[in-house]
């Protein structure tokens, strides 16, 4: 009983520094606007359950933005097209999501992002230039950094809404749902985090209510793309 009560407790602390520190607004790149605009993101992409998030997509006449992990591609190359025919964005989550070693040195990182876009270059004939720091930018980007990465024509993004699906793949859709919905976000674009690997069933059965929640409070669906003003959470470390 004491160990389920510390493995729930630990699970806790993961959801409340998930949910906590990684939702602080990123008010610093964004700019006020009485526009109502939601980008959605799919994380950890490509995966069979990517494929179920386009079909919602589609059946719901929106479009999203998935920034897929490069050796993930393999065997889903078919699936990076759909992603871009289909009329979504396609943005670099490293190669290999493996932080010790993607954030061992600002050279692997970046490695790891140009490695990834020439895996998904050889596939759509673009290059990619949008990029997610896997749990977000927070404890890694400086100012430095951010003008290191800008050399590389790369553009960071980050979110200012959330589900739980990437601390908890089993987290009921109603409550997925709700964290979707219920965003603290007013007078800014929204910029959702979502996940679709493989475990990710869930998600995709809260997507169409998350969609339609929107839809019916007059959101325009956008994708990010390299003309989108970049969305970071503020630099603390600014060397």
């Amino acid at each position: 009983m004491k160990r389920k009560s510390l493995t729930m407790f630990t699970i806790f602390l993961l959801l409340s520094c998930f949910l906590g520190s990684q939702t602080a607004m990123a008010y610093s790149t964004l700019s006020k606007n009485d526009e109502k605009v939601i980008y959605l993101t799919f994380d950890d992409g490509p995966s069979v359950m990517t494929d179920k998030v386009l079909d919602i997509l589609k059946e719901n006449g929106v479009n999203a933005t998935f920034f897929l992990i490069g050796n993930q591609i393999k065997g889903y190359e078919d699936m990076v097209k759909r992603i871009y025919t289909q009329g979504n964005s396609i943005g670099l989550h490293t190669y290999t999501h493996t932080y010790k070693k993607i954030y061992s040195s600002k050279r692997g990182f970046i490695a790891e992002m140009l490695k990834s876009q020439d895996e998904i270059s050889s596939i759509i004939g673009v290059k990619p230039t949008i990029i997610r720091f896997p749990s977000g930018s927070s404890k890694h980007l400086t100012k430095a950094f951010l003008e290191e990465l800008h050399g590389y024509n790369f553009k960071v993004y980050d979110w200012n809404a959330v589900m739980s699906d990437g601390v908890n793949c089993n987290t009921p859709p109603d409550k997925l749902y709700r964290e979707a919905t219920k965003t603290t976000v007013r007078d800014h674009p929204i910029i959702l985090l979502m996940h679709c690997d493989y475990m990710h069933k869930n998600t995709c059965k809260a997507l169409p209510r998350v969609i339609k929640f929107y839809k019916d409070n007059g959101y325009e669906f956008k994708i990010i793309n390299d003309k989108t003003p970049e969305v970071y959470f503020p630099i603390k470390n600014n060397k």
